[in-house]
């Protein structure tokens, strides 16, 4: 049985985008980036702060001695790095309840055992906030008067 002209145009269209896909996997293995050695990837940073392919001159280089580097400089750090915010819900059967922060509105989660004192709403606190697996948490809080 002779094939129809239907047919052997849908065969000759396949063979032709097999064709085209088979070149132009060619053409991106040849663009292909990977094969790229080390000194043909890098990128330097020029005076100005653009992007440049060619070294920095040697004539630009600043030479630092050990005398001109502080040793004894220390940074600056907050000793006390409380927040404030306001309890805005507590659950006393369940033992925990949510602050709202004075300065960024969010809301962080605060255990009963993380309070000096029995919290109860609208109680202005004072804590410490570290991040926890789900979200931040209040720390060491305290009521203020």
């Amino acid at each position: 049985m002779a094939d129809t002209f239907s047919k052997r145009q849908k065969e000759k269209k396949k063979l032709l985008k097999k064709k085209l896909k088979a070149q132009r996997r060619e053409e991106r293995k040849q663009e292909n980036d990977k094969g790229k050695s080390f000194e043909d990837m890098i990128a330097y940073v020029d005076a100005n702060g653009n992007l440049t392919d060619t070294p920095p001159d040697e004539q630009h280089k600043v030479e630092v001695s050990a005398e001109d580097i502080d040793l004894n400089y220390q940074r600056e750090t907050k000793t006390d790095t409380r927040d404030t915010g306001v309890v805005i819900s507590f659950f006393e059967n369940k033992g925990f309840g949510f602050i709202k922060d004075d300065i960024s509105g969010d809301n962080i989660f605060v255990h009963h055992q993380d309070s000096v004192k029995p919290l109860s709403e609208r109680m202005k606190v004072s804590y410490r906030k570290e991040r926890s697996p789900k979200g931040f948490q209040a720390t060491s809080v305290e009521v203020l008067d």
